[in-house]
């Protein structure tokens, strides 16, 4: 792939997140993580595991104004608080500029100060800062709600109680609500309702919102309680109180950091909260505002952290602050859980002491959709097989995988855990050792990796004279046999992936520079190159390794027990490092630990290993650029000079008062190897140098019989190092093999002896030294000609100088960049005439303070940039690209070289791409492209083909059909487009691929599925999945309409055959005829994500029966009335009088109730009782008693009317589980019906109100709604899966008699006429829609890593 000329060096990797985060952490539907670390937010591609980019939030601009020196530099307070939009990519092409508009992958992140920023990560910038209280309450945490279809806000937690909503284009807050003394801890959108949430206390106190629209009248609230045992907090509160530290503006993370109070929505059943405290698991209902079930932990088991329900299975996974993971399953027939399983999340195998902090967990929910795409679809094989290990023999005794999913743990050590979470049932011996004609029903697995029998699902109705689809496309095959509950599974978890970041806060950072006498490891002095690898040390004892090509941590070596002070490379394989722990108070010695590294073999050598502590710490390490000598700064205490041989030998020790060493750094290459044995020839005109006193050295080591032949071969090779003393003098002396002696110098002029300040930093490379004092001032001196100058900087003292790397052909000998005392650099010109007034002060690097600094030495060019390599305080690192422009006459922009980025594998992560870029591959992948496509450069690949050599040629044949709509050329373009992706191999990873080459052939409805998911759109791969369940519903409907008007051979049979389709519409559930019960099994591999889209009668009748015992213990008045009101619902008429019967007299609600019971037992001849009934429900619903009234309409039949009053009255769900048990034909549509059109304008869910209206056989409305959406690929795709799905249907009907009439009326689609204006106008829209994407892939640059 092409890189862009103007790439540039910048990038930035991640110190380790902390407590002060508040472990915020986020999972977008497409695979991409986004959690805080200090002040700036990570993304990392889940899948692979991989960095993708860093953005640091900017500091605030208020608090510059205010300081009193204009270098000080303004802090980004710690993010608190990450949320990914829930924007899906942008189809409207045609309406607006995907590149004037801010992308899909926006990002609200919230801070310590209370502000809160909108980033564009394909920016990596913010777009919008919204408004925030001067009081700088900190965010606690954030939630996108959605008001229209194009239209969201941003709710936020802030300080200990508030709770505010944002208007996201306007940036101002529009609502905002008081919880004292409450302390918010969490808040959650419903997966139900996108206008609800749920914000949480740490008390128990729940706040229930509905946002209608963008004002405050529009916001609806309820208040309720959970029941917890509060004196925990309690005792917290007290302590925080008394020890004054308490601060009104702080949200809970940064007052009770260890009491964390969390909840997640149930997936699988509305209405259903989870709710964990540190000591409690609690099951809360919303609708009964009661609580179901309270699990207390036991003593074991630490406090609870977070609480993951599975999208899938009815599972939940608590994360604990020991580091732990909890698996809990539900109950049969209750909303109770019990815990099956306790694993660790950090293993205690090579981990430090004490063991790193669990801070947060997320679940990848696309792994559960892809799951749903490849049963339903494919019957793929789901077990972890590792593609480069051959596995030729298949053992029969394997369990048979049920589901799995990934886990994605973050510890505050800055590694981020894959782990593979799995639910495996029996294994497949004992279910193949029985028939299936004969087989134990409740030994039988639903396996997902084997082709099991076809059914139907009872909800179609039975048409004599037709046949179900037998399909394996069709989202209606499921198992013929019974499924495995949750008892009899087995759940394992195991890790699968690591990304390792930065481990603890850096405290020095060194880069290798490498001369040309450095000797390689394989011996020999040929020169040794500058590797691009920078060392890291951190408090807790461990240098991390970065290799800057990919941005990543390379290797990771434990090589001290307290913080590592100093760091150096010794050549450009070995690293030596010190660091030293202080006694008693009383004996003040103190204990220093020097070790060399090999990066090579791994291994850690400590030399300088004294029995007795030692006065004096270790101040500094300098060693020579060839790695050879070591210079061993102790605090006032003489320096010690070692030779860095196999066995370190130290040569002298100089008794001089330095404050600063620096040795040479390597002067420009020369053309020839074979140069003298000195590098430089300058006179020896001495002037007054110091008095030196060189002692002999200690005999702290003992020479061995190898080092005198390693010294003979270096003695004839030296090195020098410059150096000031306390009062002011300078030096350079020169190491030649185990000689130290004076360099001789030009010295300058007598005034050139600073008296201002102490001298606090040098950089030496021949001939020129440069110094920096504490008072900011810079000098710099040439040894071989004695010239000197000097300028003041204005600023606070220096403490460091580092020379940028010199390559041949370079001009400019003299930048420099200056690390000042206040965290603050520099970077100056001393070869211009003004130094001060050409610097370059601190280049695009806002927000937090340097503390280390130096220039990574990799240019081989002198048209290659310049790069600093920089450790912030805020414990990242990162690398800053220093361009100064050189204005010279006649010359033009110089070529550049291009940069590349290294990564361990492609980095398959298509949301990604441009938007232009994106769309194509989505509608590739849509229209059906062959396998051999997608991977073309993997070998490896089973379904490889050797077409695909060259991409040159007619691309339209590697689709696998002519395109049915739109233009059959735009494909050929868009392939064209995509083909830089596809070299590089980073369209999709390997398992992605073979789904997809395992249901290209399975029908549209699978390839659009895929084709969402991919690009984490769950709802719509959802409704691509239930379309040919509705769509195949609607039509035998149909059916059975059209073949009730065909004339029987007699009446009666046609009577009881019709009473028998109408009975049978619940209860028939396979293809051949045979009838079943209708209470049936729920499947708990299956029920899952698609319970969203549920629409059928027995789905919609079977879940809320379901939850009818689950509030038998409830006997409050207003929980008996909403019981009474399930009961009701689901036709359970006996038991609702028995519990009316039982009302105590005393009770307000004993009339209301002995009325019903009266009219719920009448007989079945009521004509007059109908009149009366109505009546009195007219009266009743004006008394705002609707739900009475409803009841008593059901008792006399008129279920319609009931339905109607229950939709009126906001009771979607249980209009239509009402409309299920007792409608059917057009009534059942007309419920359906409304219900869409509540869900696309009031719910705003697309996806599901497009199922209900197919259902409901309102395919127009659909494509209307579409079109509304600005949706026309989407549109045109279902015109396509819909006329592919009739297809289906109409060649799977019995040729029996009268067959072919039937096949004549049903020909043509309902409302998708090919001749109807809306059906054409779709097509044209969608040939423009092709057209203009084609311009914009053509005017987008492919995007490079």
């Amino acid at each position: 792939m092409e890189r862009s000329p103007n790439e540039s060096w910048d990038g930035m990797l991640p110190g380790p997140p902390s407590r002060s985060n508040g472990g915020a952490a986020d999972l977008s539907p497409s695979g991409l993580l986004a959690y805080a670390t200090g002040s700036s937010v990570a993304v990392v591609d889940s899948r692979s595991m991989q960095l993708v980019s860093v953005v640091p939030l900017p500091p605030p601009s208020s608090s510059s104004s205010s300081t009193t020196s204009s270098s000080s530099t303004s802090l980004s307070p710690f993010v608190t608080s990450v949320r990914w939009s829930p924007q899906s990519l942008r189809r409207d092409i045609l309406s607006h500029d995907p590149s004037s508009s801010t992308s899909h992958l926006l990002l609200a992140a919230g801070d310590r100060q209370g502000r809160i920023i909108l980033m564009d990560l394909r920016m990596k910038s913010s777009v919008v800062f919204l408004d925030f209280e001067p009081t700088k309450l900190g965010i606690q945490d954030l939630c996108w709600i959605q008001t229209r279809h194009d239209s969201w806000i941003l709710a936020a937690l802030s300080g200990p109680s508030y709770l505010s909503l944002y208007n996201i284009a306007t940036g101002r807050c529009f609502f905002r609500y008081d919880s004292s003394p409450e302390y918010f801890s969490c808040i959650r959108q419903d997966p139900y309702d996108s206008r609800h949430l749920c914000a949480l206390g740490l008390k128990g106190f729940l706040l229930s919102v509905v946002i209608h629209g963008e004002m405050e009248k529009d916001v609806s609230l309820k208040e309720l309680k959970v029941r917890t045992d509060s004196s925990e907090l309690q005792k917290l509160e007290a302590a925080v109180a008394s020890g004054g530290a308490f601060n009104s503006t702080s949200p809970a993370l940064a007052v009770f950091p260890t009491f964390i109070v969390r909840f997640a929505f149930s997936p699988h059943w509305r209405h259903i909260l989870f709710v964990t405290f540190p000591r409690e698991l609690v099951v809360f209902d919303l609708q009964y505002k009661t609580e179901l079930t309270i699990v207390p932990l036991s003593r074991s088991c630490g406090k609870l952290l977070d609480v993951v329900p599975d999208p899938n299975l009815e599972l939940l996974y608590c994360a604990h602050l020991d580091g732990r993971l909890s698996t809990w399953r539900r109950k049969e027939e209750e909303q109770g859980y019990s815990m099956c399983g306790m694993e660790e999340l950090v293993p205690a195998i090579a981990t430090s002491i004490p063991s790193p902090c669990l801070l947060a967990v997320a679940l990848i929910q696309s792994d559960c959709t892809f799951q749903n795409v490849a049963k339903l679809n494919s019957q793929l094989s789901l077990d972890p097989v590792d593609d480069d290990f051959d596995t030729p023999l298949d053992f029969d005794d394997e369990p048979s995988l049920i589901s799995k999913t990934h886990l994605i743990s973050i510890t505050d050590d800055g590694k981020i855990w894959n782990w593979l979470l799995t639910a495996e049932g029996p294994n497949e011996t004992e279910n193949n050792a029985e028939s299936s004609s004969d087989v134990d029903e409740k030994r039988v697995v639903p396996d997902l990796d084997r082709n099991s029998s076809v059914v139907i699902f009872s909800d179609e109705p039975k048409v004599r004279g037709f046949k179900a689809s037998n399909n394996k496309n069709s989202f209606t095959a499921l198992s013929l046999n019974p499924t495995l509950c949750l008892e009899e599974m087995i759940f394992k978890i195991s890790l699968v992936g690591q990304l390792h970041l930065l481990s603890a806060t850096v405290t020095i950072l060194a880069v290798p520079s490498p001369s040309l006498t450095a000797i390689l490891a394989r011996g020999g002095n040929r020169p040794a190159v500058a590797v691009p690898l920078v060392a890291l040390g951190t408090q807790t004892g461990i240098v991390d390794v970065i290799d800057v090509c990919s941005n990543a941590v390379a290797v990771s070596f434990s090589v001290h027990t307290t913080t590592v002070r100093g760091l150096r490379w010794l050549g450009n394989s070995k690293l030596v490092s010190f660091s030293y722990s202080q006694g008693t108070e009383k004996s003040g010695a103190y204990t220093n630990n020097l070790a060399v590294t090999c990066l090579r073999s791994g291994t850690n050598r400590p030399f300088r290993v004294l029995q007795k502590p030692e006065r004096a710490p270790i101040r500094a390490l300098r060693s020579s650029s060839s790695g050879r000598y070591l210079l061993i700064l102790f605090r006032d205490a003489p320096v010690e000079v070692w030779a860095m041989t196999k066995i370190p030998i130290m040569l002298r020790s100089l008794a001089l008062p330095f404050t600063v060493l620096e040795w040479t750094l390597p002067t420009v290459p020369r053309p020839t190897p074979s140069a003298p044995t000195r590098q430089w020839s300058l006179t020896r005109d001495r002037a007054a140098t110091p008095t030196v006193d060189v002692s002999s050295p200690k005999e702290a080591s003992t020479p061995d019989s190898k080092d005198s032949t390693q010294e003979s071969s270096q003695d004839e090779f030296s090195e020098s190092f410059a150096f000031a003393l306390v009062n002011g003098a300078l030096g350079v002396f020169e190491v030649q093999g185990r000689r130290i002696r004076d360099f001789r110098p030009k010295w300058p002029s007598s005034s050139f002896v600073s008296t201002e300040g102490l001298i606090t930093a040098m950089a030496y490379r021949l001939p020129h030294v440069v110094m920096g004092d504490r008072s900011g001032n810079i000098r710099w001196w040439d040894v071989t000609t004695g010239q000197s100058s000097s300028f003041g900087t204005h600023r606070d003292g220096i403490r460091r100088i580092k020379f940028s790397p010199i390559v041949p052909g370079d001009r400019n000998r003299g930048r420099i960049a200056v690390l000042f005392y206040d965290n603050t650099f520099s970077v100056f010109d001393l070869d211009s005439p003004d130094p001060l007034a050409n610097s370059l002060l601190q280049p695009q690097f806002p927000g937090t303070l340097v503390l280390e600094m130096d220039w990574l030495p990799v240019r081989t060019d002198k048209n290659d940039p310049m790069v600093l390599c920089i450790a912030g305080a805020d414990s990242s690192f990162r690398l800053i690209e220093v361009d100064i422009n050189e204005i010279r006459p006649g010359l033009g922009l110089l070529p550049r070289s291009m940069k590349e980025r290294f990564r361990p594998m492609p980095l398959c992560s298509p949301i990604l791409l441009p938007t232009p870029h994106a769309l194509a591959l989505r509608m590739i992948l849509q229209l059906g492209v062959k396998p051999s496509w997608l991977k073309a450069c993997n070998t490896t690949s089973n379904y490889q083909t050797p077409e695909m050599a060259s991409s040159t040629g007619d691309l339209r044949g590697y689709m696998i059909d002519s395109p049915p709509v739109g233009d059959s050329a735009a494909t050929e373009m868009l392939l064209k487009v995509l083909d830089p992706y596809r070299k590089e191999d980073c369209i999709l990873d390997d398992e992605r691929a073979r789904l997809y080459a395992s249901i290209v052939g399975k029908g549209s409805t699978a390839r659009f599925a895929f084709a969402a998911a991919i690009f984490g759109d769950t709802a719509e791969a959802l409704f691509w999945l239930k379309l040919r369940y509705a769509l195949n519903y609607l039509l035998n409907k149909l059916a059975i309409k059209s073949s009730s008007q065909r004339p029987s051979a007699s009446t009666s049979s046609s009577s009881k055959n019709r009473e028998l389709d109408d009975a049978s519409l619940l209860s028939r559930i396979t293809s051949k005829g045979k009838s079943a019960s209708f209470t049936r099994k729920k499947d708990p591999s299956c029920d899952g994500q698609l319970a969203l889209m549920a629409f059928g009668q027995a789905e919609l009748w079977g879940s809320a029966s379901e939850r009818i015992p689950w509030h038998d213990r409830l006997n409050s008045d207003e929980d008996i009335q909403n019981r009474i009101h399930e009961l009701v619902s689901v036709g359970n008429l006996e038991m609702a009088v028995s519990i009316l019967l039982s009302t105590h007299p005393e009770s307000t609600y004993f009339y209301p109730n002995a009325l019903r019971a009266v009219a719920l037992s009448a007989a079945v001849s009521r004509s007059l009782l109908e009149l009366a009934v109505k009546v009195v429900a007219a009266n009743m619903v004006r008394t705002d008693r609707s739900l009475s009234g409803t009841h008593l309409l059901c008792a006399v039949g008129k279920y319609q009317e009931a339905c109607s009053q229950l939709q009126d009255a906001g009771q979607w769900t249980d209009a239509a589980t009402l409309a299920a048990r007792h409608l059917t034909g057009s009534d059942y549509s007309r419920v359906l019906h409304r219900w869409a059109g509540h869900v696309l304008h009031a719910e705003h869910n697309i996806w599901r109100a497009l199922i209900l209206y197919v259902a409901a056989g309102s395919l127009q409305d659909a494509l209307m709604a579409l079109r509304d959406a600005q949706q026309p690929d989407t549109a045109a795709m279902f015109m396509l899966a819909c006329h592919e799905i009739y297809a289906d249907f109409i060649a799977s009907l019995d040729f029996m008699e009268e067959a072919n009439t039937t096949k004549g009326k049903l020909f043509v689609l309902p409302g998708l006429d090919p001749n109807n204006d809306e059906v054409i106008a779709v097509g044209e829209y969608y040939g423009q829609y092709q057209r203009k994407l084609i311009h914009l892939c053509m005017d987008s640059q492919p995007f490079s890593d």
